[in-house]
This record gives structure tokens, C-alpha cells and sequence, in this order.
């Protein structure tokens, strides 16, 4: 498949991301995809299991695609990511803060499906600042004072 296709085969699987519909995914991603990183997320049913509880814990969630670029079977993509805590994540009880994060998500495709996934997220620091979980301490403060309020 060429570059094109295999970025329109992730921004379709996006959408589906986006719009909570798992039935779906099975037409975008292969059913033993995995994540290098995660050993827990070894095939779709592993996947979408992460996807439902992030759903429950993010039920607004949301992924814009800022860019993408593909060569050969390989696909990134950096997102801006929203949702606003209304459910438990990772044992914590939801805070009702809306998070606001960048990510890069890197894809491989393979006839027409992706086979593997993995994720570059921003410091998670800044996602547990945001659902006020993590303060700045004084000095966190003056070096980073834009991001201190």
C-alpha cells in the first residue's frame, strides 16, 4: 500500500477512536497488533479493553490530528488530545478537570491494517498537573511559570 493509503487507513481508524465506535476497529486494525512498549496491549481485544476504560474514564475524549507523515509502512501522527476526567484512571477517583495533552503516535500498517501502535506521550507530569493531581513546587514555579497556574 502506499504512504497515502496508510494515512487515510489511521486517520479512518481516529474517527472511529473518536467517535467510541470498537465494532469498527476491527476494519482498521489486525488482530494481532501490538505495542512494544506495553505488554498488556498485545491484540485488538487487548486494545479495545484499554480503550472502554479509558472511554469511562474520558467519556468526552477526543484526538485531533495536527500532522501526519507516513514513508513506507510506517505512520506518525502528533494529536492534540482532550477529555475531561469524569471516571476512575490508573485508581484515581475522577477530579472533573478537563485535560489538554500532545502525543505522537507512531503506526505500522500492513495490508491495509494496523499491526502495531505506540505512543510518545507529552511528560505525563503535565497530564497529572492538569487533572490537579501534581502541584509545581517554588522553584517548578519560576522556571516554568507559564505552566504554573
Amino acid at each position: 500500500m502506499s504512504s497515502e493509503e496508510n494515512k487515510a487507513i489511521v486517520r479512518r481508524y481516529v474517527e472511529v477512536y473518536n467517535k467510541q465506535n470498537l465494532e469498527l476497529a476491527d476494519n482498521f486494525v489486525a488482530p494481532d497488533y501490538v505495542d512494544p512498549d506495553y505488554p498488556q496491549l498485545q491484540g485488538l481485544e487487548a486494545l479495545k479493553q484499554m480503550m472502554n476504560m479509558f472511554y469511562k474514564a474520558f467519556p468526552d475524549f477526543h484526538e485531533t490530528i495536527e500532522d501526519i507523515i507516513a514513508e513506507g509502512d510506517k505512520v506518525w501522527v502528533l494529536f492534540t488530545y482532550t477529555g475531561t476526567h469524569k471516571g476512575e484512571w490508573l485508581g484515581l477517583a475522577p477530579t472533573g478537570k478537563k485535560i489538554k495533552c500532545k502525543a505522537i503516535d507512531i503506526y505500522r500498517v500492513v495490508d491495509g491494517k494496523i499491526v502495531e501502535g505506540r505512543r510518545i506521550p507529552t511528560p505525563d507530569l503535565a497530564f497529572f498537573k492538569q487533572l490537579g493531581i501534581v502541584e509545581y513546587t517554588k522553584i517548578g514555579k519560576k522556571l516554568f511559570p507559564e505552566d504554573a497556574k
